[in-house]
């Protein structure tokens, strides 16, 4: 069974940064494609970034040239900076994983992390 566990979420004033990290445990060969989504309340859940196992990287236009993403194929995992925030980037974060190959050949697919809150707000 694979796992995403986010971590960084929290207060931030505007203009300020914050860094989320997402670690995926379990039975795992590699990872294709990981992303970071959110949520904002009342909202539909979106695409803030993504990085595919060769390293090509996809933004969103509201985060783009204020947010980088990068990850680490040896740790399994995916990190997002986040630069220059304002209040509209107030939402809870969640770390998606599309293809998970686990050891022994399997595909997982589309697994989601529980999510962690960011805030910014004066």
């Amino acid at each position: 069974q694979v796992q995403l566990v986010e971590s960084g979420g929290g207060s931030v004033q505007p203009g300020g940064s914050l860094r989320l990290s997402c670690v995926a445990s379990g039975s795992i060969n590699s990872i294709n494609a990981l992303g970071w989504y959110r949520q904002a309340p009342g909202k539909e859940r979106e695409l803030v970034a993504a990085i595919t196992i060769a390293g090509l990287t996809k933004y969103s236009d509201s985060v783009k040239d204020r947010f980088t993403i990068s990850r680490d194929n040896a740790k399994n995992s995916v990190s997002l900076q986040m630069n220059r925030m304002s209040p509209e980037d107030t939402a809870v974060y969640y770390c998606h994983a599309d293809e998970v190959i686990n050891r022994g050949g399997r595909f997982t697919y589309d697994v989601w992390g529980r999510g962690t809150q960011v805030t910014v707000s004066d």
